[in-house]
């Protein structure tokens, strides 16, 4: 996962361009994609695919010529969808093109304009204050043109056509927590999925304008959508926060509650403010889809910086995150519903042998507790995860027991 970060940390992504097609093409070294392009102008929900932006160079050069300020050092250098600009101004006019942040003096900030057509450069404040008055030379080599949006979809095919959605954005630039620990997070995930119930299906679009482009050119997927998870900033060393879905109470939600119980975490509520989960959890769609990140939304200093570097991401915290997802994709794919086929009091499980499986193992008392839970709670209403919150009993234990009742034939699904 660190070195998929690295790999990605160079290529200037946007919203379109040739800096997603290279993010997608590296992903698809990893795990097979399919790319689709969507035609610059197509309608898609209330918006419209912009034209496609791409940047070949940009600098801003003294009397001298040496490039104070330089794209070529770092594409965050430029603000994102800049206007094609061919100038020589003055510092003082040249001043209301230039974003800096002045309380984070050694860093650049991260700034767009995706729909107002403007041009601009980013630096550090101490570069600027350091720029003697004069005339610079400015050029941006970019080209705004028609063309297409691209996201990539990876599937992996389950017992079941119901699907778990995995969604990343791939729009920033050199950006490592905010977006590329989460893309690295998610590729990993999917490397490790091996025959799933659900079918997982892993996004890797753009912000805002690449989610609402899948919606609205996936109906009928959409209508399988059982759960979602939205992943971004999964590397930082911060513990990790999960924003629960719109609907609050939706199995993904109960989900991450029971698997992050024991791991220092934050829970929070939704709110139509951050990533994607944002349009899967809009009113007409209303999915089960929350939010997972370590430090979240612009929650860090680095946050929308250059400080967000490679060296920034932590591989451990990365291995953290992708725990945090497996252990919770194994319970969705194994929280079903079963009903008690012998519920006219407790049945003998000695002469089954059930008792006599436990002997000498240390978790004999969870084991054996976890079965009269199941058997008491397996009426055709309570699934496994509810079992398992009610008893405050490890999902593991619930479902080994399931497992093992469903072998003596005592309990049948739902």
């Amino acid at each position: 996962m660190d070195a998929l970060v690295r790999r990605l940390y160079p290529l200037c992504r946007s919203i379109t361009g040739d800096g997603v097609r290279q993010t997608l093409a590296v992903i698809d070294d990893l795990i097979p994609l399919t790319v689709h392009e969507v035609p610059t102008g197509t309608q898609v929900l209330d918006w419209t695919v912009p034209k496609e932006w791409n940047i070949r160079d940009a600098y801003v050069a003294d009397a001298t010529g040496r490039r104070v300020i330089d794209f070529r050092e770092s594409n965050l250098h430029v603000v994102g969808y800049s206007v094609p600009v061919r100038t020589t101004m003055p510092l003082a006019e040249l001043r209301e093109h230039l974003h800096t942040l002045p309380d984070q003096p050694d860093l650049v900030p991260y700034r767009t304009s995706y729909y107002q057509p403007t041009w601009g450069f980013c630096l550090a404040q101490n570069v600027l204050d350091a720029l003697p008055d004069g005339d610079y030379e400015v050029v941006v080599d970019s080209t705004l043109a028609d063309g297409s949006l691209t996201y990539g979809e990876h599937v992996v095919r389950g017992q079941v056509d119901q699907e778990v959605i995995v969604s990343c954005h791939v729009c920033h630039p050199s950006l490592a927590n905010d977006n590329l620990a989460g893309v690295a997070v998610a590729v990993q995930l999917a490397r490790s999925l091996v025959n799933p119930y659900y079918t997982y299906r892993f996004i890797f679009a753009p912000g805002t304008i690449g989610a609402i482009t899948w919606l609205a050119r996936n109906a009928a997927v959409v209508e399988q959508v059982r759960h979602g998870l939205v992943l971004a900033c999964a590397g930082d060393p911060g513990p990790l926060t999960y924003k629960r879905s719109r609907r609050g109470d939706a199995e993904i939600d109960r989900v991450l509650a029971h698997v992050l119980r024991d791991r220092p975490h934050e829970m929070r509520d939704f709110s139509p403010y951050g990533y994607d989960e944002r349009q899967y959890c809009s009113p007409g769609y209303n999915l089960g889809v929350g939010s997972l990140t370590r430090t979240p939304y612009a929650g860090y200093p680095e946050y929308h910086t250059s400080g967000d570097n490679p060296d920034f991401v932590s591989p451990e915290a990365m291995v953290d995150t992708l725990a945090v997802c497996r252990e919770a994709f194994a319970v969705l794919d194994r929280n079903r519903t079963f009903v008690n086929l012998s519920p006219y009091g407790e049945p003998q499980l000695g002469r089954r042998g059930l008792y006599d499986s436990l002997g000498g193992r240390s978790d004999a008392k969870d084991a054996q507790l976890a079965m009269l839970w199941v058997l008491n709670l397996s009426d055709g209403w309570h699934s496994l995860l509810d079992i398992a919150e009610r008893a405050g009993l490890p999902f593991t234990a619930v479902v080994a027991a399931a497992d093992a009742l469903r072998a003596a034939d005592l309990l049948k699904e739902a």
